[in-house]
Order: C-alpha cells, then sequence, then structure tokens
C-alpha cells in the first residue's frame, strides 16, 4: 500500500473536523514493524481533534488501522502538539 493513500485518509478524516485544515500535517515513519503516521494541527483545533475523554482519536486510529489491516500493514497514529 502506498503510504500516500493512507496519508490522504487521514487529511480527508482531519480536515473535517478542523476550522484549519491548511495546518495539517502528517507526516510517516516506518519501522520494522509498521508505519506511524504523526499528525499536527492547529493548537486551537487539537480539542476537536483528540475529542471528549479522546474518543475521536481513538475512532481515527481504529479507522487507519483498520484501512492499514486490509493490506497487511500495520498502522498506528500518533497526534502530536
Amino acid at each position: 500500500m502506498e503510504n500516500q493513500k493512507v496519508k490522504e485518509l487521514l487529511a480527508y478524516i482531519v480536515g473535517s473536523l478542523v476550522r484549519n485544515p491548511e495546518a495539517i500535517a502528517i507526516e510517516a515513519v516506518e519501522d520494522g514493524e509498521g508505519i506511524t503516521l504523526q499528525l499536527r494541527v492547529a493548537p486551537e483545533d487539537m480539542g476537536k481533534v483528540i475529542g471528549r475523554q479522546g474518543r475521536i482519536a481513538k475512532e481515527i486510529r481504529a479507522l487507519v488501522k483498520a484501512y492499514g489491516l486490509r493490506d497487511g500493514q500495520k498502522i498506528t497514529v500518533d497526534i502530536l502538539d
């Protein structure tokens, strides 16, 4: 699977949640176990991406993980500030 497709998926999901979609930055880091997508958003949008008790962040991670599993890859999402 191309990293670009999963990055586009993550950007689409997060872009629909935030007020400043142009501030979204996603970097893919590959290690021996899989791919980690490092997500950065504007500070004022951090709460929208994480959600109450981390529910939105958890669902974003679940969607991206499921997308990767269909091609046999382990993909995780780290939300950085």
